[in-house]
């Protein structure tokens, strides 16, 4: 299918002959000057779904609803007219679900609830704790009294000569925080901080057993800092503007704007993998 052919003119190009779903949304992509990061980023689609869709791969959609979701919301992000996608997408994997039947969901509204019968038991268990309570408040209180009865209260004795009170030393100021304190991590783990410091990156973190800590954007000036007892590994999908600290200590290495690196850091010092 070519990206400018009217739905009418789809129908009569044979299914082989056709481009597919993927092909046509990155054709039209290219064709608008725009990356994945930009229709990610326009779309709010993660940028790994935006490169599975256009690879025909729908398995990372979550389902069919999901996935004609985003074909429709890529095409119109790349200037593209959804409905021959979506036609194309449910001929390819068994045409659109039939809809729910309405006259179930209206005979459920018809039940009425049984009326609730009363607890009798948590009333009665209510009523003695109730009871319980005030007797021993009341057998308190009377204990209180009889001892107190015989009680002379007596004023504070005079003091003859007072001791005036020394002035107090102002409290020295608090040090600023400095490099060396950031570096006091604890040093049975790895902890990496990310700072976008003049532009917006994509990042992944995964800890050793390969649990997902993040996944998505880090605007511009905004940071986050992972920890684990093991390893932590990363992907920048734009990892010149990132900042790094890994165990308290800046990353001397220098990235270019719109490179991606995939990096791995251990308790220690910091070691690229």
């Amino acid at each position: 299918m070519s990206i400018g052919n009217s739905p009418e003119d789809d129908r009569n190009v044979p299914a082989d002959d056709r481009d597919s779903i993927g092909r046509v949304l990155q054709q039209g992509r290219v064709a608008a000057g725009l990356t994945v990061e930009d229709v990610s980023a326009s779309t709010r689609v993660r940028i790994p779904i935006v490169h599975a869709i256009e690879e025909d791969d729908f398995s990372r959609c979550g389902g069919d609803v999901y996935a004609r979701g985003h074909i429709r919301t890529l095409a119109r992000a790349v200037g593209l007219d959804p409905a021959p996608l979506v036609d194309q997408y449910d001929a390819e994997h068994g045409g659109r679900p039939a809809p729910t039947p309405a006259a179930p969901l209206f005979e459920a509204e018809r039940i009425r609830p049984e009326p609730r019968r009363p607890n009798w038991t948590a009333a009665m268990v209510a009523a003695i704790v109730a009871v319980v309570g005030f007797a021993g408040f009341t057998m308190f209180s009377g204990n209180d009294a009889s001892s107190g009865s015989g009680t002379v209260a007596e004023g504070p004795a005079p003091v003859k000569n007072p001791v005036k009170p020394k002035p107090t030393k102002p409290a020295d100021p608090k040090p600023v925080p400095s490099e060396s304190a950031i570096a006091a991590v604890p040093k049975d783990k790895v902890t990496v901080k990310l700072t976008a410091t003049d532009d917006k990156s994509w990042i992944s973190a995964k800890a050793h057993d390969g649990k997902l800590l993040f996944d998505g954007l880090l605007l511009k000036g905004d940071s986050k800092t992972f920890q684990d007892d093991e390893r932590i590994d990363l992907i920048l999908g734009n990892a010149g503007p990132i900042e790094l600290y890994v165990n308290g200590k800046k990353v001397a290495q220098k990235f270019e704007s719109g490179q991606v690196e995939r990096l791995s850091y251990t308790k220690g010092d910091p070691e690229a993998g």
